[in-house]
């Protein structure tokens, strides 16, 4: 009995051993697992050292493969070849090679004095970040390989995304022009909940066998399938968030100025690139590329900026920036109200009657302001006032900057009124977006109360939409509730701002998706001579693919007749079919009848085939 009972306490202690264990360990193989086991006391030991001595710096520890000495299959030696993970972004007070030498013999110093046999590789992260700059990848590729023992979720973040990485450019390296890590994990505000975000930019600048959102829409889906792939080879499941771009659209929000993707190239981290991603980066570093201002930022600006010239120059500027620093911020006031700006003249009364009068957002003295200085201004300008004394200007000067100020609280009154009015109008397009979703799932009639535990059920659960989405709508249900009890927060509204634009366009193009596969239904595919062709069936019209393999595509098209026929062909070209494909809605059940194998004979010839299953 004594001993099946110690037999019955090891079994025990053997398996809370091994789920002690983290996840990236479990997987590896039992020979290595056991290895492990042996040394995970002076790992952790290790780790508890270096954590408590360097604090938050310490990014990430993670075990190596065993070095193979050369003509060996077999590693022979017992070292323990360990990657310690440094983040050296706040490093000021010596070089970063310094900082890196200094820290490896320490570390190496605390390694000793726990075995000889570890033997740790101090890695500083702007040195992986420089290598990825330099379009050199073996550090990715080392960190790829290693098995965490320690993260903050940086380690993690690498080896999911290289994975992916390798995995996407393997099979589509010909459209591959970059890979890039950006989001809150370069730029330092990461936590172990965290999204690991990553950019694929596909080149479409020489598709000619389908049309671009064709394309982007057949290469994202088989991307964002091998992220998932990638989660489950590494256990890091739900946390890598996929964004693709095709490059003639990456290029139109560069030249527009979108500040996402001023964002992704001022702190995105190339993991591969074919020569564009890094030129532009450098380019914006150089102030090349700027962003343009939005018009109710460039006005309310102004008027500090031209403020503080008064002060600078004020016996040389005097009046006329006085004139206009006060101006062009009541003008934007009036456009962030979602009026058009007036003119100088009309800017007074209509300041009186909206804000004033109407809303009762400013005092009658301010206004008052205003049209002393303009009347100032215009009697220079006319002439009939020829000096304008030091204790007039001054005067006009201190009521300028109280005007400056209280136009500030303004803009703050009318900005929390427009804010507490678009949350509504955001939670509505969210749950009618949802509801188209679901309808194309077959779910109908869904309520409020139960949209987001049905949105859960059939979307996220079943692994269609990812988890952070459902986050996402929660938080705008949450800000919906904090609206109708009027707490709703300046930064809660801003952040559903964000975050609800990406929620409706990953819907979208949830949905987009959703109906290219309704589309292909429609579709019918013949083989004539060495020829393949294709009829696409859109409603009240048929168009026509000659040839599908030719690069210099031949289309025509015609009306679909009551009997099912097709009426006299013309031609047409693919920015028509473009445009034809993004009109049409999605598709109803699509019937073949008996008329249109005859109209096949008559377009692509007698020996016509129609391909089944293709």
């Amino acid at each position: 009995m004594a001993k099946k009972k110690q037999k019955k306490e090891q079994k025990k202690k053997q398996k809370q051993e091994e789920e002690e264990l983290p996840e990236e360990i479990k997987k590896l193989p039992k020979e290595a697992q056991e290895k492990l086991k042996k040394i995970k006391e002076k790992l952790d030991k290790f780790q508890k050292n270096i954590v408590e001595k360097f604090d938050k710096y310490i990014t990430g520890i993670s075990l190596l493969p065993p070095e193979k000495k050369e003509g060996e299959e077999k590693p022979t030696d017992d070292k323990i070849n360990v990657l310690v993970l440094v983040d050296d972004s706040d490093s000021q007070k010596m070089t970063k090679e310094e900082l890196k030498e200094k820290l490896t013999t320490i570390i190496a110093g605390m390694a000793k004095e726990i075995d000889e046999n570890i033997v740790p590789q101090t890695i500083i992260l702007s040195e992986v970040w420089q290598s990825c700059y330099d379009a050199k990848h073996e550090l990715l590729q080392l960190i790829a390989m290693s098995a965490p023992v320690y993260d903050t979720g940086m380690l993690s973040a690498i080896k999911i995304a290289e994975i992916h990485k390798s995995m996407v450019i393997k099979k589509f390296e010909k459209y591959i022009v970059s890979y890039v890590l950006a989001g809150s994990l370069v730029q330092g505000r990461a936590t172990k909940e965290s999204d690991i975000d990553v950019w694929v930019v596909i080149d479409d600048t020489d598709v000619k066998k389908m049309t671009r959102a064709e394309l982007k829409d057949k290469l994202r889906a088989i991307i964002i399938g091998m992220g998932i792939e990638a989660g489950e080879m590494t256990g890091i499941k739900n946390k890598l968030n996929i964004q693709v771009y095709i490059l003639t659209d990456f290029w139109d929000s560069l030249k527009e100025a979108n500040p996402i993707i001023f964002t992704l190239l001022r702190d995105g981290i190339p993991f591969y690139d074919r020569g564009i991603f890094m030129p532009w980066k450098q380019l914006l570093k150089m102030g090349k590329i700027k962003p343009s201002a939005e018009a109710i930022d460039m006005f309310m600006g102004s008027g500090e900026q031209m403020l503080s010239r008064v002060h600078d120059k004020i016996k040389e500027i005097g009046m006329e920036d006085i004139f206009y620093a006060i101006l062009t911020p009541s003008q934007a006031a009036l456009m962030l109200f979602g009026l058009p700006p007036p003119s100088p003249k009309e800017t007074p009364e209509l300041m009186r009657d909206v804000f004033v009068k109407k809303e009762k957002l400013l005092e009658e003295k301010f206004v008052k302001i205003l049209e002393k200085t303009i009347q100032t201004r215009k009697e220079i300008e006319h002439g009939t006032k020829k000096e304008l004394s030091g204790k007039e200007l001054d005067e006009l000067l201190t009521n300028a900057e109280e005007y400056l100020k209280r136009v500030k609280k303004l803009f703050s009154q009318i900005e929390m009124m427009k804010e507490e009015e678009s949350m509504l109008h955001i939670y509505e397009t969210c749950v009618t977006i949802i509801r188209d979703v679901l309808r194309l799932e077959g779910i109908e009639r869904v309520s409020d109360k139960e949209i987001v535990d049905i949105f859960e059920k059939e979307m996220v659960t079943l692994g269609k939409i990812p988890e952070k989405y459902l986050r996402i709508l929660k938080e705008i249900v949450k800000a919906k509730k904090d609206y109708d009890e009027k707490k709703l927060t300046k930064p809660e509204v801003e952040k559903v701002k964000k975050d609800s634009g990406l929620f409706i366009k990953f819907l979208v193009e949830y949905m987009q998706r959703k109906r290219g596969k309704e589309l292909e239904r429609t579709k019918i595919r013949v083989k004539h001579g060495n020829r393949y062709g294709e009829v696409i069936l859109l409603e009240k019209e048929a168009f026509i693919i000659h040839d599908i393999d030719h690069e210099e595509k031949e289309l025509s098209k015609a009306k679909i007749n009551p009997d099912g026929s097709l009426g006299t062909t013309e031609k047409t070209n693919l920015e028509e079919l473009e445009k034809a494909l993004a009109k049409v809605e999605i598709p109803s059940k699509v019937f073949i009848k008996e008329p249109i194998f005859e109209d096949l004979k008559r377009v692509f010839g007698k020996d016509v085939e129609v391909l089944v299953n293709y």
